[in-house]
């Protein structure tokens, strides 16, 4: 910005530069889905292409912000960790937020067709985001655990509500109703026993969410000089549906928490 005599309304900008050497999670969520999910027909209780377009997003949103280190994802809303020593936009928040956040949402109008086919974006998504400074490795995998431990829940009451009202019946405040304080082995009883599902065979995904994280895997190719086959390892971005809250994951990939 050029000198001039307009240049002191930059004294009004509030500083937001986030507390150092501590993980920023941003999360990204989507703004009234429940509307748009309706109005674009998504499956209920759960619409794999939705939740697949969710998980292309996070993947490019995490191949393009580096300092992600992880994502998790449920519904309509994802994580990002961001790692402890970053200095990505000079820990500015709203930078960092503002800037995951459009990033995610112009790759969700832009993927849409390769999941939704014909199928036509009646209207644009809108997604908002925050920023939140977790000062230990415990405090983040903790706010992890809330996420996943949520994603469980409201999925095991979306199944059964919508199992009583598409198959049972029932109207939306009558399912309501019914589930209206009960806990967990009531409604796998309500699942079982009137639907014969069985809540732990539904995929991991609805179950457990998806994790992003780079990974070792190996990879097979052939030599240009000597045409012979090659095997090396190289770390990938992977999506991934699995227990985050116990420490296995944790033990298995300790390079996340550097």
């Amino acid at each position: 910005m050029a000198n001039s005599k307009y240049e002191y309304v930059k004294a009004f900008e509030m500083p937001d530069t986030l507390i150092p050497n501590t993980w920023i999670v941003v999360r990204v969520d989507g703004r009234s889905f429940h509307k748009f999910t309706t109005k674009h027909e998504y499956a209920k209780p759960n619409d794999d292409r939705g939740l697949n377009l969710m998980n292309r997003c996070a993947l490019e949103t995490s191949k393009e912000f580096t300092d992600i280190v992880l994502a998790f994802g449920e519904s309509d809303e994802y994580s990002f960790v961001i790692r402890k020593s970053c200095n990505i936009f000079e820990r500015r928040s709203s930078k960092i937020s503002s800037s995951i956040v459009s990033y995610f949402t112009s790759q969700f109008v832009y993927r849409w067709k390769e999941y939704f086919g014909e199928y036509a974006l009646q209207y644009p998504p809108t997604f908002d985001s925050r920023a939140v400074c977790y000062p230990s490795d415990q405090n983040m995998r903790d706010y992890l655990s809330w996420r996943q431990a949520d994603t469980h829940i409201n999925n095991m009451y979306n199944t059964c509500y919508w199992a009583l009202v598409l198959q049972g019946g029932c109207t939306p405040k009558e399912a309501e109703q019914t589930l209206c304080g009960t806990l967990s082995d009531a409604k796998n009883e309500i699942l079982f026993t009137r639907f014969n599902i069985n809540y732990n065979n539904l995929p991991q995904m609805y179950r457990k969410g998806s994790v992003i994280y780079r990974k070792m895997v190996t990879e097979q190719g052939i030599d240009s000089r000597t045409n012979e086959p090659t095997t090396k390892s190289k770390k990938r971005l992977v999506i991934d549906h699995i227990d985050i809250i116990a420490d296995k994951f944790w033990n298995d990939n300790p390079d996340l928490l550097k």
